[in-house]
Parts: C-alpha cells; sequence; structure tokens
C-alpha cells in the first residue's frame, strides 16, 4: 500500500475533521493550459501534510492525479490515463492541465490534509471555444423577383458552446415567415473534440422594393468568446419584363430619305436581347440587339410599327411614324426667251405633308410671285422659287431673258466744258444689246448697257451747222433719230453779239438812274427856298402863327413824299 495513502488512514482512523468546502467554477480557453485553484489560491495550512488533487470520472468513481507532500518539492503522478502526461502542479498547489479540450471539463478536487485537519475544495472546469471560422458557403450571384433564391450558408464551425447565426438585410434583423424569408438553421457535434459546428441557410424571395436598394445581407455569429458579421451583397435582381417601350431614334420631324432606327426596350433584369418589330404587316425576328432600322425612308412608309418580346408576344408596344415630305415642280425652267410686250404665265405645283413657306427671290433679292402681263426689259433676271418646312426645302428656278429690237428713248446735245466741242448722248433700249452708228465722226467715245438700258456718247467738234444722226441696230431690228448741231464758231460770234447789246442796255439804265437823281435834288431846294420865303413873311407883318404844329406835319409829310 502507498505510504501516503497509509499514512491518509492513519489520519483518518485517529478521527481527524474532514470538511468538503463549496463547489469553485474555473473557465478555460480550449487548447490552452488550465490553471485550477486550491482553495480559491489561499495559503495552505502550516501543518500541512501533503496535498492531494484527483477528479470525478465520468461515471462517477474517483480518479487519481497526483501528490505533493509538503516535504518533498516534487509532486507524484498518480494519473494512469490521458492526464498521467497533461497534469503538473505550482508552487502554489495550482493543479495545471495542459491541452484542454472538452473532456477536461469535470470537477477536480483539492485534497489538504494536515496534522490536524482534512479539507477538500471541488473545482468544476468548463472549457470554451470561439468558432474557428465564420464562412459562407453556397453564396449565389443574383436574387430572382418572387422567388426563393438561396443567399447562402452561413457556418460557424468547431465551437464551445454552439456559436448563434442570424440574418440581416440592410442592417435588419430577418425572420422565417416560410414564404419570402426561408431560415433553416442546423447544429453538428463533432464526437471526436465534442465541438460544435452552427450552420444556417437563407433563402429569399425579393420583391419590387429590392429592385431600387440592392440588398446587402449579413450572417451575424454570436459567441460568449467573440461576433462576427459576413455580408454578402449588394444583390442585383433578376425580374422577367413586365413591359417594353418602342423608341424611336431619329431626328425630329422624320423625312423622306432618312435612316429610322426602331428600338425596343424592356423593363426586366436581365434585359432581354431578341425581339420581333412589326414592319408594315411583317413580323421580323431580331436577336442578340434591341434596334431595327429603316434605311431610306419614304413617305409611303407612314404608319404604325410595333415590337414585342421574343419569348411573349403579349408584351407589346406601338408607335405611329410620320414622314414629312415636299415637292416642288415649275412650269418654267432653265433659260426662257421671251419677247417685250408679250404675257408670261408662270404655275407652281407643290405638295407637302405640312405647313409649309414659300418665296421668290429675282437676283437674289426677295419679290412677290411674278406675274407677266406684258413684259419689259426690267422684267429680265434669275427668278428662284424656294418652299420650305422643318428639314426639308426645295428649291427651282429659271433665268428670264427678254428679247426686242433697239428704240431710241433720247438724243441729247450739250456743250463740253471747253466749249470747244460738243457731247452728244443716244440712250436707247433694246435686248440683245444694240449697236450704234453715228453719221459724224466723233471722238472720246463712252457706253454703258445695264438691264437693257443703252446709252453711248461721242465728242463732236462741228465746223458748220450739222444734222447728226443715231443709229441702233440688233439682231431684230433698228431706229434712227437725228438732231441738228450748230457750228461751235457761229455760236461763239452769237455770244459776243448778245454780251454787246446787253453792255448798251446796261448805258441806257445808268442814264436813265442819274437823271432820276438830279430832278429830285432840283424838287428838293425849290422846296427849301418856298419854305425860307414863306416863313419870313410870317415875322415881318408880326402875325401869331396859328396851326403851326399841323403845317409842320403837313409839310413833313409832303417832303417825305417827295
Amino acid at each position: 500500500m502507498d505510504s501516503t495513502l497509509s499514512l491518509f488512514l492513519v489520519f483518518v482512523s485517529a478521527g481527524i475533521l474532514h470538511q468538503v468546502r463549496g463547489t469553485g467554477k474555473v473557465t478555460a480557453l480550449y487548447g490552452e493550459t488550465i490553471v485550477v485553484p486550491c482553495n480559491r489560491g489561499a495559503p495552505p495550512p502550516q501543518d500541512l501534510m501533503f496535498i492531494k488533487w484527483k477528479y470525478e470520472r465520468d461515471d462517477g468513481s474517483a480518479g487519481d492525479l497526483l501528490v505533493k507532500q509538503a516535504s518533498n518539492d516534487k509532486a507524484t503522478v498518480q494519473a494512469t490515463d490521458d492526464y498521467a502526461t497533461r497534469v503538473s502542479i505550482d508552487d502554489k498547489f495550482n493543479l495545471l492541465i495542459s491541452k484542454a479540450s472538452l473532456l477536461d471539463q469535470k470537477t477536480f478536487t483539492c485534497m489538504v490534509v494536515s496534522v490536524t485537519n482534512l479539507m477538500e475544495y471541488p473545482v468544476t472546469v468548463v472549457v470554451l471555444k470561439k468558432p474557428s471560422s465564420v464562412d459562407i458557403m453556397d453564396k449565389t450571384d443574383v436574387l430572382h423577383k418572387d422567388k426563393p433564391t438561396t443567399v447562402g450558408t452561413c457556418v460557424a464551425a468547431d465551437a464551445n458552446p454552439a456559436a448563434t447565426i442570424t440574418w440581416t438585410k440592410n442592417g435588419t434583423l430577418l425572420v422565417t415567415d416560410g414564404k419570402a424569408i426561408v431560415i433553416t438553421p442546423s447544429m453538428k457535434l463533432d464526437p471526436a473534440t465534442g465541438l460544435s459546428t452552427t450552420s444556417s441557410t437563407l433563402q429569399y424571395a425579393a420583391t419590387k422594393e429590392d429592385i431600387g436598394i440592392r440588398p446587402v445581407f449579413a450572417c451575424v455569429s454570436t459567441h460568449v468568446l467573440a461576433n462576427k458579421t459576413t455580408e454578402l451583397g449588394p444583390f442585383p435582381i433578376h425580374y422577367p419584363s413586365e413591359q417594353v417601350n418602342l423608341q424611336i431614334m431619329s431626328k425630329s420631324p422624320i423625312v423622306e430619305g432618312d435612316n429610322v432606327t426602331l428600338k425596343c426596350k424592356a423593363d426586366g433584369n436581365p434585359p432581354p436581347s431578341s425581339f420581333f418589330f412589326h414592319i408594315k404587316g411583317q413580323k421580323m425576328l431580331v436577336e442578340n440587339s434591341d434596334n431595327f432600322t429603316l434605311s431610306g425612308i419614304s413617305r409611303e412608309a407612314t404608319g404604325e410599327y410595333k415590337c414585342s418580346l421574343a419569348d411573349n408576344e403579349k408584351v407589346e408596344a406601338s408607335q405611329s411614324i410620320v414622314v414629312n415630305y415636299l415637292n416642288l415642280n415649275l412650269s418654267l425652267t432653265g433659260r426662257v426667251v421671251k419677247t417685250v410686250g408679250d404675257a408670261l404665265s408662270i404655275k407652281v405645283e407643290k405638295s407637302a405633308s405640312g405647313d409649309h413657306k414659300i418665296k421668290w427671290t429675282k437676283n437674289g433679292n426677295i419679290v412677290n410671285e411674278p406675274q407677266f402681263s406684258k413684259l419689259t426689259y426690267s422684267d429680265a433676271g434669275v427668278y428662284l422659287c424656294e418652299v420650305s418646312m422643318t428639314r426639308l426645302m426645295q428649291r427651282q428656278g429659271f433665268e428670264l431673258v427678254v428679247e426686242g429690237k433697239p428704240v431710241i428713248t433720247s438724243l441729247t446735245k450739250h456743250r463740253a466744258g471747253d466749249a470747244q466741242h460738243k457731247v452728244l448722248t443716244c440712250e436707247a433700249e433694246g435686248v440683245p444689246e444694240p449697236e450704234f452708228q453715228w453719221s459724224v465722226n466723233s471722238t472720246d467715245e463712252q457706253s454703258t448697257y445695264i438691264n437693257g438700258k443703252a446709252i453711248h456718247k461721242i465728242t463732236v467738234t462741228p465746223m458748220l451747222n450739222l444734222t447728226v444722226s443715231c443709229r441702233v441696230s440688233n439682231k431684230l431690228g433698228e431706229d434712227v433719230i437725228s438732231i441738228n448741231v450748230s457750228s461751235v464758231f457761229k455760236e461763239e460770234n452769237e455770244k459776243k453779239d448778245s454780251q454787246g447789246d446787253s453792255e448798251d442796255q446796261s448805258k441806257l439804265i445808268v442814264g436813265v438812274v442819274v437823271g432820276l437823281i438830279v430832278a429830285a435834288a432840283i424838287v428838293g431846294l425849290i422846296y427849301w427856298l418856298y419854305m425860307k420865303n414863306t416863313r419870313q413873311g410870317s415875322w415881318k407883318t408880326g402875325e401869331k402863327e396859328t396851326g403851326t404844329s399841323e403845317e409842320s406835319k403837313k409839310l413833313e409829310e409832303n417832303n417825305h413824299a417827295v
């Protein structure tokens, strides 16, 4: 028999008091060293004999671990099972168990034997382990509207106690409802280690509201040692197309000759890639594209167009296309030659799909629509008719030439500035341009021709009185007119004679004026002498003058009259 045990039996038989204190509790970490204190770490009694550690087996029996006597620094390991290599004791008599596992979740008892007493201090050990990992398996890439889809399976592996798993969407806790939200939890216990693996699978059917927010899901693992949140998303939402929209991709308004593209857009996600286009009664399948182009569209293409889903023709859309057109046709084109005095009518034929404007120009200037009841030379010119509406314009024109035999409208003469020559000017109208012929020799000829009007000037020096003719002609006829031209020398003599007559008349006028002045002076002198004699006679008789003031006034008036 072991000596320690023998000594223990002796103490017991001697009636030493045996006491068992309340059970303590120690929490340890999986894989670490478990430290089990003896008597909560209180110092041993002074009369200590030895300390012994033991444990309670699964069947309830006691198992010895080790004994350490007060007189010996080394402890004696008594365990014969797995603990034989894992237990030890420190200088404070704490039991040390290396490589903690869940199998160490037992009650360990420290027995303290002294000379006078025997005390037992049981301690329960709990081993904790946080999840070794928190992962999401079977993750999806996309959600489906109104269709349950497995978002993923969240796994918290190898924990003690087992971790708790919950799910959130955009921060809000999800609760299973068996329809749109289905959460399936499970737990698996490893028989070898006793560790628990918790799993939770989330199935979610996206709603219409999720389309705009692109939901973010999170798996939340909760454990006494650690919490962890793992996010998934944001997820795109796939949903079938419920409606389509047909767009007309073209400048507005549409005109003949345009290339018009029809674009069919659906509201589904992902958008469909195949459509039927209904073009003037024909159904055309377009794959891997959402558009169809009408090249060089004509006015006959005006009408209703449709597009529909290739896999559901009931989902369709339509648009009406109006093709605008404009046509112009003039009854006159090119070069039009007419005779002066003729009538000329112009017919304008035009067709348009809507409101339009018409504008006429002559030689680039805006004019009213031309109507000619009697053509004149001034009517000649380049006429353009322009009809326009939005994005459309048609222009046609003609050149009007008005011809006629020449007619002289004026033949004039005037003396040149040097008084030695005379300038004759002949003006005529005619188309084509008339040629001028004069009946006299001339110098310094000048000519102009504008809008059917011709002007020809010549300079002559007539020595004698002449009759000069101006003749004009073109391919249509001729005209002639004459004018009398006097000699420049005769005119000079006549000018001198007229100057002598003028001098004689001037002398006569001067003589008359001088005679009048002399006569006025004589009358004034006689009046003065008369007045002087009249006043002297009054003074001599001594008569008092009466009415002097009135007479003076009359005299003054007579004097003024003279």
